[in-house]
Formats: C-alpha cells, structure tokens, sequence
C-alpha cells in the first residue's frame, strides 16, 4: 500500500488502514502492506473521489471473481450505483473461454476487454492502471491499454451500445451516473481470495 510520492502518486490507504471505511473482522494487512479479506465484503475509501489515476497490483487465487469499484455514491448498495472494474481469473473453467464483460479488464456487465488472459495464473502478482476523468475511464492490466469506455454512449439500463444485455442488477444506465464518488475493493468470493497491494492514487 505504501509507495512513493515522486511520481505524483500517494497511497490510497495509510499502512495502518485507519482512513479506510471496513470491517476489521473481514480485512487484514500484513507487514508488507497486502490487504486481503476473508468474506465478502468491500474495503472503501472514507472520502469521494473525481478525476483521478488509481494503480494497484492484485494476486488472484484459483477461480478469483473480485473487482475494484470507483464512483460509488453509496456503499451498503453500490452493485447499482457504481462501476466495477472487474477483477477476475480468466483461467478458471468457471468463467468464459474468451473476452466478455465478466473477465479481467472489463467494465462489468457493460464493455469487455479488448485482449483476454492477459491476468497471470493465480498466485501471480498482476498491475492495473485506472484512469477515470468524468465519464471516460480506461483501463490498463499488466501494462496494455484494454479498456476505454465513453460512459455517455451508456444510455440505456438494459442493454448496451452493442446490443449486448446488461445484467438486471444494474439498471441505472451509466449515462446517468454521477462520476464523484467513493473507490472500493471487493472482497472474497467463495472459496477464491483476492489480495492487494501497492494501491495508489493519483488527483488529475
């Protein structure tokens, strides 16, 4: 979590996680700085952020299904009112066998990735760059650029400018959503454990 500030980055967490909103009883840090959680539940930012580059290195386990969640305007019920950047072991049988909005990279439920299993095989560490300035956020995994959405172009809840169904649990077209709001990290699914480390951020 900790990193250097010459870069323009700050850590997004302090090392004691104190300006995190979570449960204690779900995450823990250890002395090198790895966040990781042991039910699923998110880690959230205390304060909203705009227009901002977040980078962050994630170590998935076998069949990971995880994400990290900017412009949430409320925790308890962020599925609806936020974008996910997913997370995920494209490598599991469980998931599908090329690009979708369900692998790593994609903006969930709404835009795959350009390039499919670029996320390294479990226990390997993977880095991720987001940048989101108002409604264009774009997204780099293991330093290629795989995801650019124009949120505007999302002005429908049920389906997507390609003609692709959004899942019925997020109805609010992004075209609508406010692009202030808190960052999160989600935490584990099932019996997959998703770590995280070296988490900055940058004000643009």
């Amino acid at each position: 979590m900790m990193g250097s500030c010459s870069d323009g980055y700050a850590p997004l967490f302090d090392s004691n996680l104190t300006n995190a909103d979570y449960n204690p009883a779900v995450w823990t840090v250890d002395a090198e700085g790895v966040i990781a959680a042991s039910a699923d539940d998110a880690i959230w930012t205390k304060v909203e952020y705009e227009n901002f580059e977040l980078a962050v290195e994630f170590k998935n386990d076998k069949c990971t299904n995880s994400g990290v969640v900017i412009y949430a305007t409320d925790k308890k019920n962020w599925i609806p009112n936020a974008v996910e950047v997913q997370i995920a072991d494209d490598w599991c049988d469980h998931f599908d066998a090329q690009a979708s909005t369900g692998s790593c990279g994609a903006i969930y439920g709404h835009l795959a990735p350009s390039e499919f299993r670029l996320v390294k095989k479990p226990g390997e560490w993977n880095s991720m760059k987001i940048v989101a300035k108002g409604q264009d956020i774009k997204v780099w995994l293991n330093g290629k650029d795989i995801t650019a959405m124009d949120m505007r172009l999302w002005t429908d809840g049920t389906k997507n400018p390609d003609g692709s169904d959004i899942p019925s649990w997020l109805p609010k077209p992004y075209a609508q959503l406010p692009t202030k709001g808190f960052i999160g990290f989600q935490g584990k699914h099932g019996d997959a454990t998703i770590w995280f480390r070296n988490i900055r951020i940058k004000q643009l």
